[in-house]
C-alpha cells in the first residue's frame, strides 16, 4: 500500500506484480512431477528392454570393481595399514543404506535417471536438475578420471612384452598423456614441460592416443545396444572376478600373519581417512537405477542388481584388503599397481602379469558403464525439457540415444586432455555422496506425502535406514572438505555453474514447454 496527496492508502500495484512473479517463481522451482506420468514416460520411451537380474548385478559389478580395487586400495593402506578390512566394511556400510534407498525408489518408478528422477518426484524441479547436473560431474568426469588409469595400464602392459618395437613401447610422453599428468611426469624428472610438449597459438598439444581410441570403442558399443553392451560387460567382468581370485588364491600361501600387526598403525582416525579414500571404490551401483527402462521386470530386478552388485563387490574387496596386508609389509606396498606389484615380490610373476590384463578389462568395463549412465541421465534431462530435445533423438535400428552418446563422448575425449586425475576422482566423490544424500532424504519425503503407493521394494528400519544414510554421507562429505580444500571449492563452482544455466537457459524451457502444453490442451 502507498499513502496519496489525500492521506488514502492506494495499493501498490508494481509491488504486487512483483511478489506474483517472486511466488511463481518459487511456485514453478518447487513443482514436482507426478511418478505415475514418469512411468508412462517410460514406458513410452521407446529404449529396448533387455536386462534381467543377473545382466543388471554384472553390469552394477562392472562398474564398481575397476579403478579402485587396482589402484586405490594401495592409497588406503598406507592410511589405515591391516585395517584397511574395517574400512573397506565401514565404507560399504554407508553405501548400503543408499543402496537399499536407491533399491525402493527404481522398484517404485523404474524410468531413466536415477538419483536425478526421484528428486523430481519428491523435491521440484530445481533440486531435480542440481541433482542432474552433479551426476553429470560424477559420471563424465569419473569417465575422464577413468580412461587416465586405463592408458596408464595400457603402455605398462606393452612396455612388458618382450619384443615390442621401441617406438610403441616407449612413445612421446605427450602422445599417451592427458596434460596435467605429462607435466607432472615430467617436472618429477627434471624436465621443463614446454621444450617437450608441443605446442599451437601458445596453446600446449596433449593428446591420450590410447584413451582416443578406447573412447571411440566405447561409443560404438553403445550405439549398437544393450544387448551388445550387456554382453561385452559380462565378459570383461568375469575375467575382473578372475583376476581378483587368483591373486586371493594365490597371495594366501605367501601370507604372513606379522604383517598384521599393528592392525591399527594410524590409529582409528586412518582407519576413518582410509574409509573416504576407499569410498571411490564403490562408487558406481547407483550406475544401475539409470539402466530402468530397459530392465525387464524392473519391479524385482533392479533391487536385486543394485544390493546384489553390492555385496559381490564388498566380499572381492575384504578379502583382497585381507590377502594385501598380510602379503607386504606396510612399507613396501606400491601405490601404483599395488595388487600386480605384490604378486611379482613374491615372485609369482605370471600372476602379476595376468592382474595387469584384468585391470585393463576392469578399467574397460568401468568405462563402459559411466559413459552409459551418463547417457541416461542427459536423455532424461532433456526429455523434461532441461535439455535441447534434439538429445532425446533414438537411433532408427539400434534404439540407443545416439546424439546423446556421440555428444558425452566427445565431452569425454575433450575433459581427458585437461583435467588432473586426482582433482577428477576428488569431484567424483564429491558428486556422487551429494546424490546419495539426496536419494536417502527424498525417500523420506515420499514416505510421508505419498505413503499408499506402491513400493515394490521398501527400506526396511525406515525412517532409521535412510537417516543413517544421510548421516554417514554427510559425514563423509564434511570430513573431506576438510582434507582436500582446493576439490571442495572446484565442486561449489560446478554447482554454481549448474545454477546459472538453470536460471540463464533451463528454467525458461521448461515455462515455454508448460505454455505449448496449455496452448494445445485449449485447442
Amino acid at each position: 500500500m502507498a499513502e496519496n496527496n489525500n492521506g488514502d492508502f492506494t495499493p501498490n500495484f508494481q509491488n504486487s506484480k512483483e511478489l506474483s512473479k517472486i511466488s511463481n517463481f518459487v511456485k514453478n522451482i518447487l513443482t514436482v512431477k507426478n511418478p505415475d506420468n514418469m512411468i508412462k514416460q517410460a514406458q513410452d520411451g521407446g529404449l529396448k528392454k533387455t536386462l534381467g537380474g543377473f545382466d543388471l548385478i554384472i553390469l552394477g559389478v562392472g562398474a564398481i570393481i575397476g579403478s579402485g580395487i587396482f589402484t586405490v586400495v594401495g592409497l588406503a593402506a598406507l592410511e589405515s595399514g591391516p585395517s584397511l578390512t574395517l574400512s573397506m566394511i565401514l565404507a560399504s556400510l554407508a553405501c548400503v543404506f543408499s543402496a537399499l534407498c536407491y533399491s525402493e525408489f527404481a522398484a517404485m518408478i523404474p524410468a531413466s535417471g536415477g538419483a536425478y528422477t526421484y528428486t523430481y518426484a519428491t523435491m521440484g524441479e530445481f533440486m531435480a536438475w542440481i541433482v542432474g547436473w552433479v551426476l553429470m560431474l560424477e559420471y563424465l568426469v569419473g569417465y575422464i578420471a577413468v580412461v587416465s588409469a586405463w592408458s596408464g595400464y595400457l603402455m605398462q602392459l606393452i612396455s612388458g612384452i618382450p619384443g615390442i618395437p621401441h617406438w610403441l613401447s616407449n612413445p612421446p610422453i605427450y602422445l599417451i598423456h592427458d596434460y596435467s599428468t605429462a607435466v607432472s611426469q615430467l617436472t618429477s624428472q627434471g624436465i621443463d614441460p614446454s621444450t617437450v610438449i608441443p605446442q599451437f597459438l601458445g596453446i600446449p598439444l596433449c593428446i591420450n592416443i590410447p584413451g582416443l581410441l578406447i573412447t571411440f570403442f566405447i561409443i560404438a558399443t553403445l550405439i549398437k545396444g544393450m544387448q551388445e553392451s550387456k554382453n561385452m560387460t559380462g565378459i570383461l567382468v568375469v575375467i575382473k572376478i578372475a583376476v581378483v581370485a587368483a591373486f586371493v588364491i594365490t597371495g594366501f600361501f605367501y601370507v604372513k600373519p606379522e604383517n598384521w600387526t599393528p592392525f591399527m598403525p594410524n590409529g582409528i582416525s586412518g582407519m576413518f581417512a582410509s574409509a573416504f579414500t576407499i569410498f571411490f571404490a564403490y562408487i558406481g551401483f547407483d550406475a544401475i537405477a539409470t539402466a530402468a527402462e530397459e530392465t525387464k521386470n524392473p519391479q524385482k530386478n533392479l533391487p536385486i542388481g543394485i544390493i546384489g552388485s553390492l555385496i559381490v563387490c564388498t566380499i572381492c574387496y575384504v578379502l583382497v584388503a585381507l590377502v594385501l596386508t598380510g602379503l607386504v609389509p606396510l612399507d613396501m606396498i606400491d601405490t601404483q599397481a599395488p595388487i600386480a606389484s605384490a604378486m611379482a615380490m613374491v615372485g609369482q610373476n605370471w600372476v602379476a602379469g595376468f592382474i595387469s590384463i584384468g585391470a585393463l578389462t576392469g578399467l574397460t568395463s568401468v568405462l563402459l558403464v559411466l559413459m552409459l549412465a551418463g547417457t541416461r541421465i542427459l536423455f532424461s534431462m532433456s526429455r523434461d525439457n532441461f535439455l535441447p530435445k534434439a538429445f532425446q533423438k533414438i537411433h532408427p535400428k539400434f534404439q540407443t540415444p545416439h546424439v546423446l552418446t556421440y555428444m558425452v563422448g566427445a565431452i569425454c575425449i575433450i575433459g581427458s586432455l585437461f583435467l588432473d586425475i586426482q582433482k577428477a576422482a576428488d569431484l567424483v566423490n564429491f558428486g556422487a555422496v551429494a546424490a546419495f544424500i539426496i536419494v536417502c532424504l527424498a525417500v523420506l519425503i515420499l514416505r510421508k506425502k505419498d505413503p499408499q503407493r506402491h513400493r515394490p521394494f521398501k527400506v526396511p528400519c525406515c525412517p532409521l535406514f535412510p537417516i543413517l544414510g544421510a548421516l554417514c554421507c554427510g559425514g563423509l562429505m564434511v570430513y573431506s572438505m576438510t582434507l582436500k580444500p582446493l576439490s571442495t571449492m572446484l565442486f561449489l563452482a560446478w554447482i554454481v555453474i549448474g545454477v546459472a544455466c538453470y536460471l540463464l537457459y533451463s528454467y525458461r524451457q521448461q515455462r515455454l514447454a508448460q505454455q505449448n502444453t496449455n496452448e494445445e490442451n485449449n485447442v
